[in-house]
């Protein structure tokens, strides 16, 4: 089975990818960390995206859907994949479908995390990083115990530069206009399930995990 998790910046998906992978024995492919594995492997494709990442330049359409395919046609789990981050435009998509329809394989799920764009602005607007061990707070919902500072190290948290509200609304603005053709492309494939993200992690991931078994239970019908 082939999973997409799709939903904008600050809507949990990459905590819920991780969980479900494991949940259903998939393989978790998330774009950033499949872009960075390939950049240190040493390989001539490796070359060409580090060359963009060293630049500050994105890496280009083609190079992700390269690099992404390599992983979801071989895949180290047999049960198939999940995708997070991936794909991002309809072209992305498109090229996946194609790939896939080529090895007799298809996406079987499109699950959507829906979070209102405020409650997605002041969740990362609130949100404070530990510079040493990278551990995440927020100041309503995951405060440290002592304000300002790291539970695990005491370092003083930081606010990202990128965490700010006028940073935020770019991307969900890039994110409706890029992302947001994928749901209808999906939709009219009969493929997506919306599953409120609104909640606390592990009701989201109730939710979500509900959804895919009972698609599963479909495919096994």
């Amino acid at each position: 089975m082939n999973v997409v998790v799709l939903g904008p910046p600050g809507a949990g998906k990459g905590t819920q990818a991780v969980r479900l992978a494991e949940a259903f024995g998939l393989q978790h492919l998330s774009s950033g960390d499949v872009l960075r594995a390939e950049r240190q492997s040493g390989t001539e494709l490796g070359g060409r995206v580090a060359r963009y990442m060293d630049s500050g330049a994105l890496v280009p359409d083609e190079i992700i859907v390269e690099v992404i395919l390599v992983r979801v046609l071989k895949p180290t789990r047999p049960a198939g994949v999940l995708l997070d981050g991936f794909p991002r435009t309809l072209a992305q998509a498109e090229a996946l479908d194609a790939a896939l329809a080529r090895a007799d394989k298809r996406v079987d799920l499109v699950v959507s995390l829906v979070v209102a764009d405020e409650l997605i602005v002041d969740r990362i607007t609130g949100r404070r990083v530990c510079p040493t061990c990278g551990a995440v707070y927020h100041v309503k919902s995951l405060p440290p115990r002592k304000a300002g500072v790291c539970d695990k190290d005491g370092a003083v948290l930081v606010h990202r530069t990128d965490d700010t509200a006028a940073v935020v609304k770019e991307r969900l603005a890039a994110y409706q206009a890029q992302t947001r053709p994928l749901e209808v492309y999906y939709r009219n494939k009969g493929l997506v399930v919306e599953v409120d993200g609104t909640s606390e992690v592990d009701t989201v991931f109730g939710r979500a995990k509900k959804e895919i078994s009972a698609r599963l239970g479909e495919a096994r019908a």
